[in-house]
């Protein structure tokens, strides 16, 4: 029996070769602007929340040999919950001095391992690991800094008294008030996961041996952005125009005409 291979064949691709472009630069004209107010998303927080879980995965195959193992994290919820309050003064919103911040989503484990098979191809498993928790915070994180901003709904009732008895109350009259604060909702984003992992058989196998359960410990140490959406206003600012030149025709100076000149 011959143990030669057979001649790799080769694929053409088509190409095409890019045409260079030279690149200019845009010229851009400030504008002064005294305190300018801003609406863009404010940091509140930046916490690296640890988190430990701990799963049986099954491999089927049953494996010799775990080759490799790539980890991603994918976020479902990133909750802000309020619990302690202080007014901003002069006004009807409140600032967050403390939160509950609940986090949740799950870890997308692939799995490439080797199979008892002799010159078998790799075999791949994607298992997704759930966790779920929640984190406690104070604000402002550092001192002066941002914290959330919250307007509490409020709802009034007035009664009334009968008015031809003055003695007892009307219960067919009744005045009614309600104020309804829409706030930005605090939001989160995901920055960045750092994982450190022992994956093992349950039970020691010999080296050339299978196990189908793979066991694994896992400790992710997640970063997550909390943001809100708020109103800034900062003292200087330059609002920034692009000068398109050739788009727009330029501003001709007004002639003077002296009066020795004929039109």
């Amino acid at each position: 029996m011959s143990n030669q291979c057979d001649p790799i064949q080769s694929c053409p691709v088509t190409s095409t070769q890019q045409i260079p472009l030279t690149p200019a630069t845009t010229t851009l004209v400030p504008t002064p602007v005294t305190l300018p107010t801003l609406k863009i998303p404010v940091v509140l927080a930046e916490p690296t929340l640890q988190i430990v879980v701990e799963s049986d995965i099954t491999l089927t195959p049953a494996a010799t040999e775990i080759k490799r193992v790539k980890k991603n994290v994918f976020l479902n919820q990133v909750k802000l919950v309020p619990v302690r309050f202080t007014r901003i003064d002069g006004t009807d919103f409140f600032r967050v001095t403390r939160a509950k911040l609940f986090v949740a989503g799950h870890i997308r484990k692939n799995i490439e391992y080797a199979s008892i098979a002799c010159n078998g191809a790799l075999q791949d498993r994607i298992a997704d690991v759930q966790f779920s928790g929640f984190a406690d915070l104070t604000f402002p994180q550092t001192p002066g800094g941002p914290t959330p901003i919250i307007g509490i709904s409020e709802f009034a009732e007035a009664n009334f008294l009968n008015e031809t008895t003055q003695m007892d109350a009307r219960l067919d009259k009744a005045f009614f008030q309600n104020l309804v604060k829409y706030n930005e909702q605090p939001f989160g984003e995901l920055v960045a996961a750092n994982f450190f992992e022992l994956d093992f058989s349950p039970i020691m196998t010999a080296p050339e041996g299978t196990f189908n359960t793979l066991r694994e410990k896992i400790v992710l140490d997640l970063t997550v952005k909390v943001l809100q959406v708020q109103q800034l206003q900062i003292p200087v600012a330059n609002v920034i125009t692009p000068n398109l030149l050739g788009l727009t025709p330029p501003v001709s100076p007004t002639p003077v005409i002296h009066p020795t000149e004929s039109c």
